[in-house]
């Protein structure tokens, strides 16, 4: 059981490479703004701070997987009991309760991440288009 949760966290923390904070940028409008010459300035320090505050998309995902698969083993283990077969309802419960909990949080981060970045872009005068 503890070998299968490795496995599955390890999935999760590729999954979450797949959703990271590091080549989105917001598109900014620079035309006619009198703010236009410090756009790239801005962007990388806003960037730093949206990764302060969104912390790391790996990592929250590794966390999210490894809290979902113990909470989705219990439950599977439960049920799994029920049917004849607590060790295999715990496996299929900690597969599905580590993704999905995994993904969730690594979203979760990477949705931080983008708004605050966003955030801190228009506090300094910059048109955000998305």
């Amino acid at each position: 059981m503890k070998r299968s949760l490795a496995v599955h966290t390890v999935l999760i923390m590729l999954l979450a490479g797949c959703a990271t904070q590091q080549p989105w940028r917001p598109t900014v409008d620079t035309y006619g703004s009198s703010q236009a010459q410090y756009v790239h300035r801005d962007m990388e320090e806003c960037r730093q701070l949206a990764l302060q505050v969104s912390g790391d998309t790996g990592r929250q995902a590794a966390t999210g997987a490894v809290t979902g698969g113990l909470v989705g083993a219990a439950a599977g283990a439960a049920i799994g009991s029920a049917f004849g077969s607590a060790g295999r309802g715990a496996m299929v419960g900690g597969a599905v309760g580590g993704i999905g909990r995994g993904v969730q949080q690594a979203s979760r981060a990477e949705s931080s991440f983008q708004q605050a970045y966003v955030n801190c872009m228009r506090q300094r005068g910059h048109r955000v288009i998305n």
